[in-house]
């Protein structure tokens, strides 16, 4: 998942600190979560009658029509059994839904199978402790069903991620850093501000972020620039369109190395093959640049040159380690 692959890349073990997709969603859009909250993340989608989920993504819906949407939902569920309903757009075909109220306890499973062909499922307990919660959820769903029946292609939702804000420390804490986000979906921001990164505002495009970077440069000391399409491109199986993203960045890298960083680092959060049209469990290639770097460099950013670079292979969670001890920012040990 998104969340657990970039988590990893700030540094943090994403196995000791698990984060509800929801969290992310929320935070992303601005919201403030409470400890009585219980937040997930929602796609719109398209089921037939019998229920099966035929688009998981209702077809990448507007944004305006998401937010209309959202806007019906929130009028006609405000509230379950005492637990007040908040419903909140997010971009395209995403929203989000925090559960307020007691006795909500999480995380629980998702009620999105993962794949088109098959029914939603009912939200389920991690715990003993969050039946109450599962029934609220699993109630929600079936009154937004009701209430979106006559939408096309959104007739009914999804849910992931349901879950609280777990406790977290800053990356400021851990590595001292001021750090920055550059990103334009909210669960990027959400996750960026979790961890402790001032969010920047920025545009809707690649060059809009790289402005975005340029005028900020000397506020902070480590800058997170995410780019998306690559990954929406990868799900919907549209090799060209992914492959037309990555040119974009290339031909923009020229005004990055303009500012001159100490480190350069480029990857990503996961695989995401169009041939699956989905994430995948394959490495992520690595680029590193730095002025101390003692490596042969390789000539080009590919997966085949990335497989026998002189990096090797290593935890995702270890490259902060990397761009820590390149920028000279580590302290010797043991000394």
């Amino acid at each position: 998942g998104s969340g657990p692959g970039h988590l990893s890349i700030f540094g943090y073990d994403p196995l000791k600190y698990e984060i509800g997709r929801g969290v992310l969603e929320a935070l992303g859009i601005g919201m403030e979560l409470g400890p009585c909250d219980l937040s997930s993340r929602g796609n719109f989608c398209t089921m037939d009658l019998s229920g099966v989920v035929t688009d998981r993504r209702a077809g990448r819906i507007s944004t305006d029509v998401n937010e209309q949407i959202c806007v019906k939902l929130q009028e006609t569920i405000r509230e379950i059994d005492g637990v007040e309903i908040i419903v909140r757009p997010g971009k395209e075909h995403r929203f989000v839904v925090v559960f307020r109220g007691d006795g909500l306890a999480g995380p629980l499973t998702d009620t999105d199978p993962q794949k088109v062909g098959l029914k939603s499922l009912p939200a389920e307990p991690v715990s003993p402790d969050g039946q109450r919660a599962a029934d609220i959820v699993n109630t929600f769903m079936n009154l937004a069903r009701e209430v979106l029946a006559a939408e096309h292609p959104a007739n009914a939702c999804l849910l992931r991620g349901i879950a609280k804000v777990p406790d977290i420390p800053s990356m400021s804490m851990l590595f001292k850093l001021n750090p920055a986000a550059i990103a334009t979906y909210p669960m990027y921001r959400g996750l960026a501000r979790l961890v402790g990164m001032d969010i920047l505002e920025t545009g809707e495009t690649v060059a809009d972020e790289l402005t975005t970077l340029e005028e900020h440069y000397n506020n902070h000391d480590f800058f997170y620039v995410h780019v998306k399409k690559t990954d929406s491109y990868g799900e919907d199986g549209n090799f060209e369109k992914k492959v037309k993203v990555i040119e974009e960045v290339d031909t923009l890298l020229p005004r990055l190395l303009k500012l001159n960083p100490d480190v350069l680092a480029v990857t990503g959060d996961h695989s995401t093959p169009c041939t699956l049209k989905g994430h995948s469990w394959h490495p992520i290639p690595y680029l590193l640049k730095a002025d101390t770097i003692r490596l042969d460099p390789g000539n080009r950013y590919t997966e085949d040159q990335c497989r026998t670079g002189a990096l090797g292979w290593f935890l995702a969670k270890e490259s902060m380690s990397l761009m820590m001890g390149h920028a000279l920012k580590f302290n010797k040990y043991g000394a």
